[in-house]
């Protein structure tokens, strides 16, 4: 174990990992890809090798969550290795992965007992013919009972994610809540993020910020303000009389940069110290020049950690400043 600690310019200590597998998915969610999408070769992703190395460097520097995300990271193959040895780490006091839920119906038990504790389920509407149009799949079905085979393999807690848009699935936000209610899982809505060129439809158009969906949602479910924190952006309300927590992930309204304790790696082996910015140092190329010499991968990564910006600048209505997909870097 290593005393050093990855604390950035600003104070702020890193502690939570998001560790992306792949830039592949099985959906095409219009906010996050194009239809046509080229993903990277193969070669230039990071082998599960090396996405344990990175892991373990961090691990060694004091990050305590890491979050396993895509592109749909269930669609990389042998994943569970990679999240049996991470799984086994004892240091790591949360291990989670993000989802579009399309494999969950035969994987989830095989996850939990690899020794992931959450889920999040990205899920954008529970109307069959919109969440087609949203992802270009009509695999609605096959994400719900994923879900259930989630409930029943016992994780700790499970979160659906959505990204609310004007005019598109914000009238679906009740029903959301009710959803997870229901069921004893959370909820999360989503402001949409300036991220990847798209032509579906105008972000400025579709906006629709975290204040107008929790005013409607208090309309008929009552919300209590709660600390619970999970190392992300979210703020979290719990719905009264339930065990559902409702959070809010604003970027534009309510910036989160103040306490962000978060990096990102991508795929392709990338360093992202901050979602709204395109700096990045390239891990891949460390490694592959530089095989099994995790000293000078934990002294990239605090070096890298001292250009960490104070905070991103999203604005809905502005030109894209990040041409990076969100397949890419996993949210």
């Amino acid at each position: 174990m290593h005393d050093t600690q990855l604390v950035d310019p600003f104070g702020r200590r890193i502690t939570y990992l998001r560790l992306s597998v792949t830039d592949r998915c099985d959906f095409r969610c219009t906010y996050c890809m194009s239809e046509d999408m080229v993903f990277t070769p193969r070669a230039q992703i990071l082998t599960l090798e090396e996405l344990y190395s990175v892991a373990d460097a961090f691990i060694g520097l004091g990050v305590k969550r890491i979050r396993i995300t895509g592109g749909e990271p269930l669609v990389r193959k042998n994943l569970l290795s990679l999240l049996q040895r991470l799984g086994a780490r004892s240091e790591l006091e949360d291990l989670a992965i993000t989802t579009n839920g399309s494999q969950l119906h035969e994987m989830a038990a095989d996850l939990r007992a690899a020794g992931v504790r959450r889920l999040n389920v990205s899920i954008d509407s529970l109307r069959r013919e919109r969440f087609a149009a949203f992802t270009r799949r009509d695999k609605l079905d096959q994400v719900l009972a994923g879900i259930d085979a989630a409930l029943a393999a016992g994780f700790e807690r499970i979160k659906l994610n959505t990204v609310v848009q004007t005019g598109r699935n914000d009238d679906e936000v009740l029903e959301l809540v009710e959803y997870a209610v229901a069921r004893g899982l959370d909820v999360s809505f989503i402001e949409e993020m300036p991220l990847g060129n798209i032509t579906s439809h105008r972000r400025e158009q579709t906006f629709c910020s975290s204040d107008v969906v929790r005013a409607r949602i208090e309309a008929r479910y009552p919300l209590v303000r709660s600390s619970h924190v999970t190392g992300g952006p979210s703020r979290y309300w719990q719905v009264a009389g339930s065990g559902s927590r409702v959070g809010f992930i604003s970027p534009h309204s309510h910036n989160f940069c103040g306490d962000c304790n978060r990096v990102r790696v991508t795929a392709e082996g990338k360093l992202v110290l901050c979602l709204g910015h395109d700096n990045a140092l390239d891990l891949r190329a460390l490694m592959r020049a530089h095989p099994g010499d995790g000293e000078r991968l934990r002294n990239a990564l605090l070096k890298a950690l001292q250009l960490k910006p104070e905070r991103h600048h999203f604005d809905a209505d502005e030109q894209v400043q990040v041409i990076r997909f969100m397949s890419m870097t996993g949210g």
